[in-house]
């Protein structure tokens, strides 16, 4: 049973694991590096580094989960943050394709209610309680 559930959650997150991929193959292609650690790919360097020093919304994070792959500026940030985005990796194993657009639009009821869109996100929140 744990073991479809591991393979149930992969399957539902497959939607943005796929995009983290294409980022991540993009940042291989220009110099990066990757590691699959535990049933997570990480990334970092090259373009993945450029996608999130640049990107409105993201800029400045040390690393983002895209289902089970995380991106990262370099190989100390996503050490520093793995706890962190093993939450959101959870995440998106129970919500699945909803997790992006629930996490967006989350951020942007609360901007427009004059909270912060990532500090009180719940999703953030959750991370942070769960690994500080």
């Amino acid at each position: 049973m744990n073991r479809l559930r591991v393979i149930l959650g992969i399957a539902w997150a497959s939607p943005a694991t796929i995009l983290g991929l294409c980022a991540g193959l993009v940042g291989l292609l220009t110099g990066g590096q990757g590691a699959r650690v535990g049933r997570v790919v990480e990334f970092s360097g090259g373009a993945v580094t450029w996608l999130l020093k640049h990107t409105p919304w993201i800029r400045g994070a040390a690393a983002l989960t895209l289902g089970h792959v995380v991106l990262g500026l370099d190989r100390s940030a996503l050490e520093a943050t793995r706890e962190h985005e093993r939450v959101h990796v959870a995440q998106y194993e129970r919500w699945g394709p909803f997790f992006l657009p629930a996490y967006v639009l989350c951020a942007a009821a609360l901007w427009m209610t004059s909270r912060h869109p990532y500090w009180d996100n719940p999703f953030e929140r959750e991370a942070y309680e769960r690994a500080p």
